[in-house]
């Protein structure tokens, strides 16, 4: 629905739609695999490549036990237009096994890594797809994933991001999603002319790895995080958490919910409690119909991929709540994952400042442009995120060609 409204917005013929939402290709493979105890077990995995007009293929590797070819097509169709915006020399695709990884040990996680590598290894590759770290995925399955493919192909770094830094990935890269998320929200608050960071107050759903980092760096700069959960509790401080030791806490394997410096909440009040900016960082889907009138707050800066549904959003919208979307909010994993590659390209290591000063950079100029398309066309910011990532991808398809 969000896409078809910025469509709308740009008036493009049947022909040119048809063409920008329908994948390159689509990949589904069974990876069979012997468990420790000698069982063999067989699971789906998939590969959308949506579109690469723009550049190679780019997008993370998932593995959830709710994967499926609909769930992936959709994400793989989000890379392309979050690359757009953050005017990124990739495209769009997306990967998952359908697998609950709890249930493997390391060992029979390796295996599925290297099997999937196995499977896809003619459709990927530095100069033509490049998966990244997804939803129960890390360094450690990059690492193995790398490992796998330049056995097949020879030396190959650049052929995943999200890599540890001592084997070929980037400084910078674990925080990016959570620092770009604090880059999104500071140009916000001056573009409404609502202040500083350190003048408002947050509350985070989702102390994950984004989740985390934003909440620290939001804090390294004034802001003052009142509530955080997860998926198993919540907790509140109305003077502030102290996230440093909040995350050494989890750290630690302690339920987020037992933190001495705050108070437990039900985690299910968490998105009505009452704040300045909003930031959920977990799953999609969290702000709908049945809740989104429940809201408290002034700004919602989708951190997480889809985490409000085309339903709540329209009532965010009547109740005047700005929205920082998340194809922009969330682009600066995307965005280090570049830096990454370039850097494996070039066999050369930036240092952190250099990355953090880049993805500043990276963050502003995309929100500008997008600020500007709001103002001239008098749209919210998700449909101008939208059009600004639809008039990229098609000024490149119209350039190279479409007949």
């Amino acid at each position: 629905m969000f896409l078809r409204e910025a469509l709308n917005e740009l008036e493009y013929p049947e022909k040119l739609q048809k063409l920008l939402l329908t994948p390159n290709r689509e990949m589904g493979v069974e990876l069979v695999v012997q468990m420790d105890s000698g069982e063999i077990e067989v699971f789906n995995a998939y590969r959308v490549q949506h579109n690469n007009s723009r550049g190679p293929f780019k997008g993370g590797l998932r593995y959830h036990h709710q994967v499926d070819l609909d769930d992936v097509r959709s994400l793989a169709s989000l890379m392309t237009w979050k690359t757009a915006v953050m005017d990124i020399p990739f495209g769009g695709a997306k990967g998952g096994v359908t697998v609950d990884p709890r249930r493997l040990s390391e060992r029979e996680l390796e295996k599925l890594t290297r099997k999937l590598v196995q499977a896809i290894k003619e459709i990927i590759g530095p100069a033509e797809d490049i998966p990244a770290p997804d939803m129960n995925t890390g360094a450690r399955e990059m690492a193995w994933f790398f490992d796998e493919y330049s056995k097949y192909k020879g030396f190959s770094p650049g052929v995943v991001t999200g890599k540890p830094v001592h084997l070929h990935g980037s400084l910078g890269r674990e925080a990016a999603t959570g620092r770009g998320t604090v880059f999104a929200i500071r140009e916000m608050l001056k573009a409404t002319h609502a202040g500083k960071i350190q003048d408002h107050t947050f509350v985070i759903q989702g102390f994950g790895n984004v989740g985390a980092w934003a909440a620290e760096i939001l804090t390294e700069h004034g802001g003052k995080v009142t509530a955080v959960s997860d998926a198993f509790g919540a907790i509140q401080n109305e003077n502030g958490l102290d996230i440093k030791a909040l995350r050494a806490h989890v750290a630690a394997g302690k339920p987020l919910a037992e933190f001495g410096g705050g108070g437990a909440i039900p985690k299910e009040e968490l998105l009505y409690m009452p704040c300045d900016v909003l930031v959920p960082a977990a799953i999609g889907g969290v702000i709908d119909k049945d809740n989104a009138a429940r809201l408290q707050c002034k700004f919602v800066a989708e951190a997480a991929n889809g985490p409000t549904t085309p339903e709540g959003d329209a009532i965010l919208r009547e109740k005047g709540i700005i929205v920082l979307p998340d194809i922009y909010t969330n682009g600066g994993g995307v965005t280090v994952s570049f830096f990454e590659w370039v850097q494996n390209l070039q066999n050369f290591k930036w240092d952190e400042d250099d990355v953090n000063r880049k993805l500043d950079r990276k963050m502003t100029d995309a929100f500008h442009k997008i600020w500007t398309i709001h103002k001239e066309k008098n749209v919210p910011l998700r449909v101008a995120a939208f059009v600004k990532a639809l008039q990229e991808v098609t000024r490149a398809e119209i350039h190279r060609g479409f007949d």
